[in-house]
């Protein structure tokens, strides 16, 4: 009898352990999903100060913004297959160890172009962290707390990409631009730690899956996507609102390259994607309606500071404030929607969480000046909380039961298609405010000319979100109709 005991005993020990192990390895997830998104909006409110400290113009110091973005576009998809091939674990350490380095730099730089190239070198470090994270969880959590994990990495990724202005904002007036890359060097530490004590080892993911997984590295096909989302990712960022022909030309490259890119994957004996995998209704359908959503999302980025600070005439200070509603939002229900995901199913509360996002989104879009700044911030935290729902069920639908050998460079993918999603929107939802606010400079514009040009942009973003609630729909039909025997793996 003390026999069983003991052994009871040791086993509820092991048990314990193992779950302390998974919250760590979760912790370390969640870090480097905050730091590589915090990387991409923190950045943006530190412009006009840079442009003083280096005495440059406005359209040099942006390259401190695209190099971060730049090179996490187009390696991130690459990073995630690498990381299938050589072990995710190695390879995420990796990519910890180069962004803290990298913030270090850029803090430190005595140029403008050194701090471009330590961004670059960050946003690489950043490409593999945003990458493998959701990878990572396959090798982390079991299949029914799936939905709990992406739901907490979808909270750190809205926290990261919505509380940069406001916390760099702050960081700036009080310490000077130097502390908003200082910041992630503790933070990247402790990420590298927790990574390399509690993450699983890379023979437990490489010895699983076909050879042919990892039979090469498809160098020709990653050059070519490289070029092509360089491409894309410039057209949409140069000129900061204004399409010229260099953005003409620039996006009839990245056409081109596309068609190159997919003629070099059919001849490829080992390609970076294999085709094949878009035949599948669920990742088409999660792949766009993430665009989209991050499009919108990228919306409120664009619009809120302008239109809190000029309709209402708030200071920098309140509306900082007054944008933290989002990123608070996310924290709050972030978990919670996850486990919601687990218990009703990813393709339900994808549904729910669209439907809540259009809901607020027309709620913006018709809402009267009357009702001041709590009129604004209401519908935006509906949006938000349904942006936490519908992260954690989307990327819930397409990690789960895929195989092994290709969860990084499908993790690769829907970070990719997110990020495509904010470089699109701060292009087009940009050019759509200015249009509909009908002036030259929206800085100077007349109050009542930014709330005209806020209920268009927002009008504009309900309907992208009313197309993604009906590829939902549509998907779901069309993958009933063609469902595969149960507990085969995908992709």
């Amino acid at each position: 009898m003390k026999t069983i005991v003991a052994v009871r005993a040791e086993v509820v020990a092991v048990s314990a352990e193992g779950a302390s192990s998974v919250r760590w390895a979760l912790a370390s997830l969640s870090l480097s999903m905050l730091l590589s998104s915090l990387g991409t909006s923190i950045a943006n409110v530190s412009l006009p100060t840079l442009a003083l400290a280096f005495a440059a113009s406005f359209q040099a110091v942006q390259w401190v913004v695209l190099a971060y973005l730049l090179t996490i576009t187009t390696v991130i998809v690459s990073v995630g297959r690498l990381g299938d091939m050589i072990g995710r674990r190695r390879l995420l350490l990796a990519g910890i160890f180069l962004f803290t380095l990298a913030s270090v730099l850029c803090a430190v730089a005595p140029t403008l172009w050194l701090l471009v190239t330590a961004r670059a070198a960050q946003g690489l470090g950043a490409a593999i962290m945003m990458a493998l994270t959701m990878a990572l969880v396959g090798e982390t959590v079991s299949k029914e707390k799936t939905g709990s994990a992406m739901g907490l990495l979808g909270t750190m990724s809205a926290i990261g990409t919505t509380l940069g202005p406001s916390l760099g904002g702050i960081l700036i007036a009080g310490f000077g631009w130097r502390v908003i890359f200082l910041v992630n060097v503790p933070l990247g530490i402790l990420n590298f730690l927790l990574a390399q004590r509690h993450l699983p080892a890379d023979r437990q993911v490489l010895k699983t899956g076909p050879k042919t997984d990892r039979a090469g590295f498809d160098a020709i096909g990653t050059l070519l996507l490289a070029l092509t989302l360089a491409a894309y990712a410039l057209a949409m960022t140069i000129g900061r609102g204004s399409f010229g022909p260099l953005n003409m030309v620039l996006l009839l490259a990245a056409v081109v390259g596309g068609g190159f890119f997919v003629f070099a994957q059919t001849r490829a004996a080992s390609p970076l994607i294999q085709l094949a995998m878009f035949r599948d209704p669920t990742l088409s359908a999660s792949l766009a309606m993430s665009a989209l959503v991050s499009t919108v999302i990228m919306a409120t980025l664009v619009v809120g500071p302008f239109y809190l600070s000029r309709a209402f005439g708030l200071d920098a200070a309140l509306v900082g404030l007054a944008m933290s509603a989002g990123p608070l939002v996310a924290a709050l229900t972030g978990v919670p929607a996850g486990r919601v995901v687990d218990r009703f199913g990813a393709h339900r509360m994808t549904v729910i969480g669209l439907i809540g996002m259009a809901a607020g989104l027309f709620a913006l879009a018709t809402m009267p000046g009357s009702f001041g700044v709590a009129g604004y911030i209401a519908p935006i935290v509906v949006v938000t909380a349904s942006y936490a729902l519908f992260q954690a069920a989307n990327n819930t639908n397409v990690m789960t039961d895929i195989r092994p050998g290709q969860r990084g460079v499908i993790s690769g993918m829907l970070s990719l298609s997110r990020n495509l999603g904010l470089v699109t929107g701060a292009s087009v939802m940009g050019a759509v405010f200015a249009l509909a606010s009908a002036t030259i400079d929206i800085a100077t514009a007349h109050p009542e000319a930014v709330a005209t040009g806020m209920r268009a942009t927002f009008a504009v973003a309900a309907i992208l979100i009313v197309a993604a609630l009906a590829i939902a729909v549509g998907s779901r039909a069309v993958a009933t109709r063609s469902a595969r025997p149960g507990g085969v793996s995908r992709y």
